[in-house]
């Protein structure tokens, strides 16, 4: 083979493989939006009114699958889900039987767990740790500890569990290390995270390039928007008014999807923590990504 024959068959198979990596990411990224989740906290107040209506206002605007909270008392949002023909993977899950085991009355993480399994989950959540878990880096490796002991016990039960950020974990400590630095560095490979990119954009950093570091390490990512009136990092409190529909604020989607199918995610949820129109709002953002 002559020399320029050479270089433009290599053009062409690198143009071509070029092109088969960005089809097989634009693939990933289209499931989903095809697929896409709402974590229902989004919709607390109107399921605490009508379970059923609002479960049905899901489905009309949309949404495939949902993330319910407060597991394992969700029953009410399963069944309506599943109902109007949505699916349920993941729910966030009450945290004590994890994070406080040895308290009296807690329910034993087994029992959630096996309700989990009952409703047909392959995912649970840690959704929030308390200002009393998280003073220090020291109890950051504390709380690590009993996420691992926890997360061995949903792998032998077919589950996997994760830990849901907000900006606090990116506080830093004295030293610079922040507790999110701790979770990833002493979490099992049992142990993954569901990354919150309003959060983390909070906290100051870049969620498509976080989502890449922990790449095999993410199983799922809650989609939100931030306003262009918050100024990162903060870690203590923003208004609701930041809370914003995606496309309506200053964090990229596109980027964060791209990532998401590189880093081998599994689900994707919309949620807006805030929003006077709740309904409206997931609206709004399903048709946001449906237009990307």
């Amino acid at each position: 083979m002559k020399r320029r024959q050479f270089i433009a068959t290599g053009a062409a198979l690198t143009a071509a493989l070029a092109q088969s990596k960005w089809l097989t990411a634009l693939e990933s990224d289209n499931k989903y939006r095809n697929e896409i989740g709402i974590q229902l906290y989004t919709l607390r107040n109107e399921i605490g009114k009508d379970v059923a209506g609002t479960l049905k206002a899901v489905a009309e605007a949309g949404y495939k699958q949902v993330e319910p909270y407060g597991f394992p008392g969700a029953d009410d949002m399963i069944r309506e889900a599943k109902a109007n023909g949505m699916s349920v993977h993941s729910s966030h899950v009450n945290t004590d039987g994890i994070l406080k085991p040895d308290q009296k009355g807690v329910q034993p993480f087994e029992e959630l767990l096996d309700k989990a399994n009952d409703q047909g989950l392959t995912h649970v959540v840690v959704p929030y740790l308390g200002a009393e878990l998280r003073g220090s880096l020291d109890q950051y490796k504390r709380v690590a500890e009993r996420c691992n002991v926890a997360a061995e016990k949903a792998k032998r039960a077919g589950i996997q569990l994760a830990y849901h950020n907000h900006a606090f974990e990116f506080k830093p400590f004295e030293g610079g290390k922040c507790g999110y630095d701790v979770l990833v560095e002493e979490f099992s490979e049992d142990m993954k995270f569901e990354i919150d990119v309003f959060w983390v954009a909070v906290g100051g950093l870049d969620a498509a390039d976080l989502i890449r570091k922990l790449s095999g390490r993410v199983t799922q990512l809650h989609l939100k928007d931030l306003d262009r009136s918050v100024t990162p990092p903060q870690y203590d409190g923003i208004p609701q008014e930041a809370f914003k529909e995606l496309g309506n604020g200053v964090i990229p989607m596109e980027p964060i999807l791209a990532a998401a199918a590189d880093a081998g995610v599994s689900h994707c949820h919309v949620e807006q923590d805030h929003s006077p129109h709740p309904v409206k709002s997931i609206q709004q953002s399903a048709e946001y990504l449906r237009s990307l």
